[in-house]
Order: structure tokens, then sequence, then C-alpha cells
């Protein structure tokens, strides 16, 4: 057995060797089905279609449709490497999949900070735009990480450093929740609240990452 295979077997939690860990993917696709379901009808308007969306600011066509593109195949693929048995499999899928989500995860972050430069929404802000471009600049730098991580058969880093760019990227579904109750109770957040609420769903997201890892490395010690 290599060193590599038997990293991957000491980072499988008990529960999933019990399970076949469909309940994760499964909730992180719900919790992205607000922005892709915002991305396709965005779509559609880039495509000719009818203007279904609350009017935001003007982008350039090639950036959107790319960023909307990206994020959903980001969201969705990236979800299914959280399932352990497509990853038992000599890792080949996760191995191909995870060559696909760098590409999607990169073009994602960085198509997202060019517009927030050239294509913020008006009364957006200083803060927000300094969110953008900063949780953005991270989710860029953990990718590359956790890049040259599995280059180097540091399996443990790898996926801590993923699963942080991940958490980055699922950014726009946790946002949607965060915004929610504000919406209810007193309409659409703009200025400093907008920016706030935003950029607690990005420490949310980071958080639970920063959970997950943390109880990844403790049960590898214990197995």
């Amino acid at each position: 057995m290599t060193d590599e295979s038997m990293a991957v077997r000491s980072a499988r939690s008990p529960r999933d060797r019990v399970r076949g860990g469909w309940p994760v993917p499964a909730g992180l696709i719900a919790l992205s089905l607000i922005p892709l379901i915002a991305g396709a009808l965005r779509m559609t308007e880039l495509a000719g279609g009818p203007v279904i969306m609350p009017e935001t600011a003007p982008a350039a066509p090639l950036p959107l449709g790319l960023h909307i593109v990206s994020v959903s195949a980001y969201s969705i693929l990236g979800a299914f490497q959280f399932v352990p048995r497509l990853r038992r499999r000599r890792n080949s899928w996760h191995r191909r999949a995870g060559r696909l989500l760098v590409g999607f995860g990169l073009l994602a972050a960085l198509t997202g900070m060019w517009m927030a430069l050239f294509h913020s929404r008006p009364g957006d802000g200083g803060l927000l735009l300094g969110f953008r471009l900063v949780f953005g600049g991270v989710m860029v730098v953990s990718i590359l990480l956790g890049f040259v991580a599995i280059r180097r058969r540091d399996v443990a880093g790898h996926r801590a450093w993923m699963v942080r760019g991940y958490a980055i990227g699922m950014g726009a579904g946790t946002q949607a929740l965060t915004q929610l109750p504000w919406i209810v109770i007193l309409g659409a957040p703009s200025g400093l609240p907008r920016a706030l609420l935003m950029g607690a769903a990005w420490v949310i997201n980071l958080l639970v990452a920063e959970w997950v890892i943390r109880r990844w490395r403790v049960q590898a010690v214990l197995l």
C-alpha cells in the first residue's frame, strides 16, 4: 500500500466507512440552488431572453457568463468530491474531477474579482469591494496550494486547502441565507448592511471549513 493510499484511508471518518456519504453533497447542492437558479436566469437574459432578475450593475457578457458557468460547475462538481465512495475507486474519478475543479474554481474567483473591480453595483461601497477581492484572492491561493500539495503527495494538506477554496466558492449560497432575515424585515439591504451580511457568509463558510478540517485531523490521529 502506497503512502498516499494510506493517508487517504486514515483521513476517512468512521461515518464515511458506514454510509455512502450522500447527505453532505446533497446539502451542498441544496445550498447552491438559489445562486444556481439566479445564474440560470441571468444566462437566459444574456441569451436575449426576458429580463427576470432585478436590475444590477451592467456587466460585460463574457466575464459574467464565464463566472456563472464556472461557479455553477464548481458548486455541483465540488459537492460530489465529498462522497467517500467516489474517492475510493483508486481516485480515478476524484483526480479527473479535481483537475476540472481547479480550472473552474480559479476561473470563478478571477472573473468574480474582475467584475468586482469594474462592474460593482452602485452603492456597494469600498468595504464590499475589499471583501470580494480579499476572499477571491484567498480562494485563488487556496486552490493553488491544494494543487501543489497533491503534487507533493500531501493528501491531508490537499484536502484542507481545497475545502477552504470550496467554502469560499459557496459563499453565494450562504449569502442568500444571511441576507434573508434582513430582506424579510427591512427589504433588500444596501451599503454597509449588505457588505457586512455578505462578508459574514464567507466567514461562516470558512469557520465551518476549519471545523471540518480539524475533525478530519483528529479522526486521522485516532484511527
